[in-house]
């Protein structure tokens, strides 16, 4: 296993020095040491990775410095775009450093929203002649590789990709971590959420722990799944996902059970949801501020206004709740309103640690969730 604090002083050493991304469960006690021993300005948590490749471009052209970009393997889609049309050695030949979560990886057992992504991870790297390598298991022949890609990086002045698998580095838990002292859990929240839907209401939640909250729950309450599409993968597309059937099941409650970092990751999703005015979509976003599925790196979700992105984007009613009162309270209102709603939940990061996952397939809670859709 790899020690975060050589891996970090490596890169110091060789004049890396920036470093931007979106936080990854695999890379997560790496990320965590980043986050520990950089400033804001130096580790920029970024709301996507095609973001984040783009702020290492702003970094390498204003100082001519290699930066750093790390993701998950699944952020790879977002990353295309800049990484071939802008940093490829075929426009502007941008140096970058990026370290690549290698979730999925062949002959390991994964979740199954992470198993095609990693079966195809190298080959689409390949594909899209980026150079890559993967990180040894042995610390000293790790180190070895990041001097040695740093320097290849530089020559060639072109992306250059570190794998790093699951189990790579030795564990550390972030010490800056965001504390905050809202009442509810986001499990707490959900319960009382979802204790008011209706029976033949829909449910579209985020990816995340949220799902894995709203799937013990029914288990636990003796509730049929056949309402909720899970939506396990694609981080940031569970409220477009919940606008292609509001808008195709007028009839239907569309309730989309949304998180601050998947908002942010695509907010642009937003404008669709409040220029197309569906009556019966309702978008409730538990903002606890944190990736905190993948080591509770701080999001931007408290210093974000919702109410008034809402606002901005044409929802037609727009609220913000902290206390199970007021919670209860607005979603029996919510009964009695026409949508496009934002509901904003504050909660604390607080999580179970014997939380389970689903144990039914993406495949079938599909066929489940259309058949009931159906009927």
């Amino acid at each position: 296993m790899i020690d975060p604090k050589k891996c970090f002083d490596v890169l110091k050493d060789n004049e890396v020095e920036f470093f931007t991304g979106v936080p990854d469960s695999s890379l997560k006690s790496f990320t965590s040491y980043v986050t520990d021993n950089s400033n804001k300005f130096n580790n920029v948590i970024a709301a996507n990775e095609g973001t984040s490749v783009a702020l290492a471009m702003g970094h390498h052209l204003a100082t001519g410095k290699v930066p750093f970009v790390y993701m998950q393997n699944s952020g790879i889609g977002n990353a295309v775009n800049p990484l071939l049309s802008l940093a490829d050695e075929e426009v502007y030949k941008i140096p970058m450093l990026l370290m690549i979560g290698w979730r999925g990886e062949p002959g390991v057992k994964d979740e199954p929203q992470h198993v095609k992504q990693g079966e195809i991870t190298v080959a689409l790297l390949e594909t899209m002649k980026i150079p890559y390598v993967v990180l040894s298991e042995s610390e000293p022949n790790a180190l070895k590789q990041l001097e040695e890609i740093i320097k290849k990086t530089k020559k060639a002045s072109t992306p250059h990709v570190i794998l790093a698998k699951r189990t790579l580095f030795s564990p550390y838990k972030l010490q800056s971590k965001l504390v905050n002292s809202f009442a509810m859990s986001r499990e707490e929240a959900l319960k009382l959420v979802v204790s008011h839907f209706q029976e033949d209401d829909i449910v579209v939640s985020t990816t995340g722990k949220l799902s894995r909250e709203l799937f013990e729950f029914r288990v636990n309450s003796n509730q049929s799944h056949k309402s909720d599409f899970l939506t396990v993968g694609g981080m940031g597309h569970c409220s477009s996902i919940a606008l292609g059937i509001a808008i195709s099941k007028p009839d239907k409650r569309i309730y989309c059970l949304d998180g601050d970092g998947a908002v942010l990751m695509h907010t642009g999703a937003m404008s669709n949801i409040g220029d197309l005015a569906p009556k019966n979509y309702f978008h409730i976003i538990f903002n606890n501020g944190a990736h905190e599925s993948v080591g509770g790196q701080p999001t931007v979700g408290f210093d974000v206004d919702f109410l008034k992105v809402a606002q901005a984007f044409s929802y037609k009613d727009y609220r913000s709740v902290e206390t199970k009162e007021e919670l209860s309270k607005t979603i029996a209102q919510l009964q009695e309103i026409d949508g496009p709603v934002l509901l904003e939940i504050k909660v604390r990061i607080d999580s179970r640690k014997d939380l389970g996952r689903p144990t039914i397939s993406p495949v079938d809670n599909k066929a489940n969730f259309m058949s009931n859709l159906r009927r």
